[in-house]
């Protein structure tokens, strides 16, 4: 039972922290720059025909200057590096590398002749982290922004990202992700179930919880683990002295925590240096279609928390009581999120075969009542909180929301348990991760 309040507690510790009251200060401090600070979108590819065209799209309608998109190739064995070719017309040009980190060879460097600030890094295969670092040591702009192939920005993200680096204390940030097949023609307000099948609807309500919940207390904490993959924005510089990315199943955290690191050493006199959540920067990404591919995708999630948990053990455990993103990583993510689901698994378990009793099946059928309207009520206030940053469904589609907030508790959350059980074993075993097949939709692109 201790354990269990203890798995309730932080829960709602997130829905009260990210509510208006908590506010930090300087949270919605506005920033009136002058000029535009120079980003590098870089933009990993491994056969990646499926969406590569909605990225591409995607890049062109950006309402900021200067900026630079580097394509790199890793090495596909698809139609990828050829369907860039065909649709920015490339030609090779001679990009210095900056000779700070190491990458598989590179075979071509081009340029786009009808976007002058668009290139493509075509490389011998090394992973999605080897793809990174070999983008950083060809871009030329002050901060890196990275994204995943099936990752489309707003118009005005990048704008929003400027106004936030502004304040010289950021020096990392993670920007909010929204399901794109949940996209519609006003991708800053409106949001569509339409076009999603129930497996999509009801992972659009964890990222509406995980950004608009979680990650917005976490960062009032100043304890947020940026996910680089879909959406994180870096200061070049600092992943430079960091060694850039780390090649493993769990890159997209390892940098976060690899900055956490570095910025927490008094030598580095960086301890004011701050992670933040642009709230007003956002972007869509593909979701899973299948339960495969699901099954898949979150897998790999799992493994890379592991993977980052035992790589960085040492440091979560010396700054557990100093460092918020410590504390969180230990205690949230890994005694209630891992733990608590093997424990409570196990007592259920071993009292239903050793001290089966009507009583216990009483208590087993409260339990689940209690679980299931607790996780209903936190998804409508989650919802709540969605809509207090502007964006909201059709009215037309409440009815299918409660269908969703009901498969959610009754089915989904089960199921998420099931993944991170299964994920946290499966990665001493074999730390191998397979790529989630593309839907190859035509999305529209249109993102005024």
């Amino acid at each position: 039972m201790s354990l269990f309040y203890v798995c309730l507690f932080f829960p709602v510790l997130h829905l009260l922290h990210c509510l208006p009251l908590f506010r930090v200060q300087g949270e919605k401090e506005k920033h009136h720059p002058t000029s535009e600070k120079g980003l590098s979108i870089l933009i990993p590819c491994f056969n990646e025909e499926g969406i590569i065209a909605t990225s591409v799209n995607s890049m062109k309608s950006l309402s900021y200057q200067n900026f630079e998109v580097i394509y790199v190739n890793d090495g596909s064995t698809d139609a990828t590096f050829q369907l860039l070719h065909d649709d920015l017309k490339l030609e090779p040009c001679w990009l210095k590398p900056i000779h700070k980190l190491q990458h598989q060879e590179i075979e071509g460097i081009y340029q786009s002749k009808l976007y002058s600030h668009i290139y493509v890094v075509n490389k011998v295969n090394g992973g999605k982290a080897d793809a990174l670092n070999a983008g950083i040591e060809y871009s030329s702009k002050e901060l890196v922004v990275t994204l995943d192939a099936d990752t489309v920005l707003t118009k005005t993200a990048l704008t929003s990202i400027n106004n936030k680096f502004a304040d010289e204390d950021v020096v990392a940030a993670g920007g909010m992700v929204h399901v794109l097949q949940t996209k519609t023609g006003k991708p800053l307000s409106k949001l569509s179930l339409s076009k999603a099948n129930i497996l999509v609807g009801v992972q659009m309500l964890d990222f509406l919880k995980a950004f608009y919940v979680t990650k917005i207390s976490l960062a009032r904490f100043q304890g947020l683990a940026i996910i680089s993959g879909a959406f994180g924005i870096f200061n070049k510089n600092l992943l430079i002295k960091v060694g850039g990315y780390r090649s493993s199943v769990g890159e997209d955290i390892d940098i976060t925590l690899k900055i956490q690191r570095y910025i927490s050493k008094k030598k580095n006199k960086m301890r004011n240096k701050k992670i933040v959540l642009i709230t007003d920067a956002i972007s869509y990404t593909e979701l899973p279609e299948t339960w495969r591919d699901l099954f898949k995708q979150r897998i790999r999630w799992q493994k890379g928390y592991v993977d980052c948990f035992v790589h960085f053990f040492p440091f979560l455990l010396r700054t557990v009581l100093t460092r918020s993103v410590s504390f969180f990583y230990i205690v949230e993510s890994f005694i209630v999120a891992i733990l608590a689901a093997y424990v409570t698994v196990g007592i259920f378990t071993y009292n239903a075969v050793m001290n089966f009793s009507l009583a216990l099946v009483s208590f087993l059928v409260l339990y689940l009542l209690y679980i299931i309207l607790f996780n209903f009520i936190y998804d409508v206030l989650a919802m709540m909180q969605v809509k207090r940053y502007g964006f909201t469904l059709e009215k037309k589609e409440r009815f299918r929301l409660f269908r969703l907030i009901v498969y959610d508790v009754f089915v989904h959350r089960f199921v998420t348990m099931y993944f991170v059980m299964y994920g946290s074993i499966a990665y001493f075993f074999n730390r191998d991760w397979k790529k989630v097949t593309r839907t190859g939709r035509n999305y529209e692109t249109d993102v005024a």
